[in-house]
């Protein structure tokens, strides 16, 4: 009980502690984000970003399996009539699934015991430890929308199954972004693939990166796949994580049919 609690305190002190993190979050998602919108938060941990879309007018699909991190969404944000808490993953397809859970890392806690293992052998997560697991419902990303509209916005981090969350999703969306990990490269380039295939009846995505937790982006112009390709290339290197954005290069109206 206390190393759980020592992790959920960790990443407390990582997602809510820094000074002014808070402030840029704010700024850097009202390029996608305003009152009336809805932001799905896949992996919403333990609710930076629900509280920075909050901020924003936004209302939020937070959705989240972890039963530690559950108690804290419900805890900061069960009151909020505009956030709707989720104690679930998202997948490829509905039914259960098991999650891989750190008890001293929450934050890298995964779905995909092969991405468990690409990243072990990895020198920077060689001394984490996935040492407990649950088993969890799992509902698509189709299904969160039928159920709460199409967002404006849709974030995936959930450490791996980025493909699988992807493989859920038939249309276009407006905009979203997924997690770029050096050590599994390829799974990004083939997040990068999916996300290529359902923008290309809207008119095809434009792509940018910001390295980790900075809310910055990392260059000023946005990039088509092949460029995103090879300024990852040149951050995979460092070794840093990151998030890779999406968003449509014709917008349309959030709730319109594709194609």
């Amino acid at each position: 009980m206390l190393r759980r609690a020592r992790g959920i305190v960790r990443s407390l002190a990582m997602y809510h502690g820094v000074p002014g993190r808070h402030r840029r979050m704010v700024q850097f998602y009202s390029e996608f984000l305003g009152p009336g919108d809805i932001g799905f938060d896949i992996g919403a941990h333990v609710g930076s970003r629900v509280r920075a879309w909050r901020k924003l007018g936004a209302r939020v699909i937070a959705v989240e399996p972890q039963p530690d991190c559950l108690r804290v969404l419900r805890l900061f944000f069960g009151r909020d009539r505009r956030v709707t808490i989720l104690p679930e993953a998202v997948g490829a397809r509905a039914g259960r699934a098991r999650l891989g859970i750190s008890t001293a890392t929450p934050t890298v806690s995964s779905m995909s015991p092969d991405w468990i293992e690409s990243v072990t052998a990895d020198q920077s997560f060689s001394w984490v430890k996935w040492d407990r697991s649950v088993e969890v419902d799992v509902a698509t990303l189709d299904d969160l929308i039928a159920a709460h509209g199409e967002p404006a916005f849709c974030k995936i981090d959930v450490e791996g199954f980025e493909v699988e969350v992807l493989a859920g999703l038939t249309r276009p969306l407006r905009a979203l972004s997924f997690e770029y990990l050096p050590p599994a490269h390829d799974a990004a380039l083939t997040a990068l693939d999916l996300v290529e295939r359902l923008g290309a009846p809207a008119g095809g995505y434009e792509y940018n990166y910001s390295p980790i937790e900075t809310m910055r982006f990392a260059g000023d112009s946005w990039l088509d796949a092949a460029g995103l390709v090879q300024l990852l290339e040149r951050y995979r290197p460092l070794g840093r994580s990151g998030d890779v954005y999406a968003r449509l290069a014709r917008p349309r109206e959030a709730g319109t049919a594709a194609g």
